[in-house]
């Protein structure tokens, strides 16, 4: 059996002093780099929520905010809305292709036309009123402003003014006054118009 002498004693009494006290300084090393780290990273976060909170874009909520007057016209354009859900969900058995528009086509320009009556022939609505009901896409403001003009007041939609979209670089047969057709009844392949010449 193996005995230690006092030297090989006090040698493992040494090393084992030493192994204790490095150990305890790398536990303090190693406490003090967490310590540091979890400074570091709550100051970094921190900061981090300053920032977020200095640059939070404002909460956009889905609540509308209704001018007054809004409640006088809001029954018939609810209407008008009820009429054109009806009109998309319609079949379109025994139809033409273009036909099958032809009731959406109507209804946005009755929509258009009941509030630029209200704003500009009427003046029953402000102009914060006739502005919302643009922005919230109740009328068509590129059709309003060719109203405006002379020459386009009884315009049924745009795309019949589009030389573009006719043979020949031409506008809609429903554009030629009545005086000036060749046929009687005259149906307009976009929308279904029979006539929004100014003079008729």
């Amino acid at each position: 059996m193996f005995r230690a002498n006092n030297q090989t004693r006090r040698g493992i009494l040494i090393v084992s002093q030493i192994i204790i006290t490095q150990s305890e300084e790398y536990c303090f090393v190693v406490r003090g780099l967490v310590a540091f780290f979890t400074s570091a990273v709550y100051q970094v976060s921190t900061q981090l929520d300053q920032l977020l909170v200095l640059n939070m874009p404002k909460v956009k909520t889905n609540r509308i905010k209704y001018p007054d007057g809004w409640e006088l016209i809001q029954p018939t354009i609810r209407e008008l809305d009820a009429k054109m859900r009806e009109a998309e969900n319609d079949p379109h058995d025994g139809k033409r292709k273009c036909e099958a528009l032809w009731p959406i086509f109507k209804i946005a320009h009755q929509k258009s036309q009941y509030i630029y009556d209200l704003y500009y022939k009427r003046n029953e609505i402000s102009k914060e009123l006739y502005e919302f009901c643009l922005e919230q896409g109740y009328g068509d403001r590129n059709l309003i402003a060719k109203w405006k003009k002379s020459g386009y007041e009884r315009l049924c939609c745009l795309q019949c003014m589009q030389p573009r979209d006719h043979n020949f670089g031409t506008t809609c047969v429903c554009r030629v006054p009545k005086q000036l057709r060749e046929a009687e009844n005259v149906e307009c392949v976009h929308c279904g118009c029979r006539g929004c010449a100014s003079g008729d």
